[in-house]
């Protein structure tokens, strides 16, 4: 195979589930099966903006949501599964520890490519999109399909003993459930122009989801989301990821569309502002589906397109923030 100078998305897609859950339901959720813990009515909204989410029905997998959003890309795209040369599952849910669920994806597709999986918290599909760019740049792969099947609405259902344990799990019941897929392939014109990722990899115990096959103490709870520590571990990646747009000699005002990571409708905002990139820029997607993690920024394309949002050359930021704490930003130009 003859290198490539570029690859570029020629298609995003997202599974949706049918299913709606609100604030004020998950709210008395969470009372009926702790009884002994107080929850303010309407904090979700107070706290986040948050409104409601998806759920997937019951026994659905993350590789379920993953397969739904890659057939629809590949049916968008008119290909066939023996199109895709490699699969990557970039998901912070998983169905088993091992094998990847990238084979598990792969068998309900029907692809019989190499495939992998690539976790980083939140950003698990920007860093899938900077090693797809890189193995089509390099001449391994013509096509690559990106997958994520997020089933974050599931953790929900964890015990809360006390305040203290509601605390820390409370950012994680505005988790919802998606499905998204990118399909990237080779390209004789620029697509994915840049990437850039910087880490504090000190404030990796701010947000944690323990290992059972490596339990911690028995008081210690298997979610734990310190926003206070999470956001003080923030600072300063914003500003070095975005210096990719700068170094391709760009500036905030010149970009059409800004996707971004979607904790919360304050978080969002406060990483707007310090991008320096208006709010009609951006795609705001967390009031309706909550924070549906590594498929935020696919879901934001997708709507961005649907909307008449997203026109062929128009330059697009992905920017990402994850727990670690990690950043990311991948520069493109929008050429399906």
């Amino acid at each position: 195979m003859t290198n490539p100078r570029y690859s570029t998305i020629r298609r995003v897609a997202v599974h949706v589930p049918a299913d709606r859950q609100t604030g004020p339901e998950i709210e008395d959720e969470v009372r009926s099966r702790n009884p002994g813990v107080r929850l303010m009515p309407g904090l979700l909204r107070q706290m986040y903006g948050f409104e409601e989410r998806r759920v997937a029905p019951p026994g659905t997998w993350p590789s379920d949501l993953a397969a739904a959003a890659g057939r629809s890309a590949l049916e968008q795209a008119g290909l066939a599964p023996d199109a895709v040369d490699l699969l990557i599952f970039a998901s912070a849910s998983e169905d088993v520890e091992e094998p990847a669920t990238a084979h598990v994806v792969a068998h309900k597709l029907g692809v019989t490519a190499p495939v992998f999986d690539v976790q980083n918290a939140c950003n698990g599909v920007l860093n899938a999109l900077e090693i797809a760019d890189a193995l089509i740049r390099a001449g391994r792969y013509a096509r690559v399909l990106v997958t994520t099947g997020e089933r974050g609405s599931r953790l929900s259902a964890l015990p809360v003993r006390d305040r203290r344990e509601l605390a820390l799990l409370l950012p994680a019941l505005t988790l919802g459930d998606l499905g998204a897929a990118l399909l990237v392939e080779a390209s004789d014109r620029p697509g994915i122009l840049a990437a850039a990722f910087c880490a504090n990899s000190s404030g990796w115990q701010a947000a944690t989801v323990s290992n059972p096959y490596f339990p911690q103490a028995a008081d210690a709870p298997a979610v734990r989301f310190d926003s206070a520590a999470l956001a003080a571990s923030f600072p300063g990646l914003e500003a070095r990821a975005f210096d990719v747009l700068h170094a391709a000699g760009r500036k905030p005002g010149d970009l059409d569309l800004v996707c971004v990571h979607q904790p919360s409708v304050a978080f969002t905002r406060t990483i707007l502002d310090s991008l320096g990139v208006p709010e009609d820029k951006a795609v705001a997607v967390f009031t309706a589906y909550g924070n549906v993690a590594t498929a935020g920024l696919p879901l934001q394309l997708a709507q961005a397109a649907e909307r008449g949002r997203l026109r062929p050359d128009d330059l697009v930021a992905l920017f990402g923030l994850a727990s670690g704490a990690s950043g990311g930003l991948v520069l493109l130009e929008w050429s399906p």
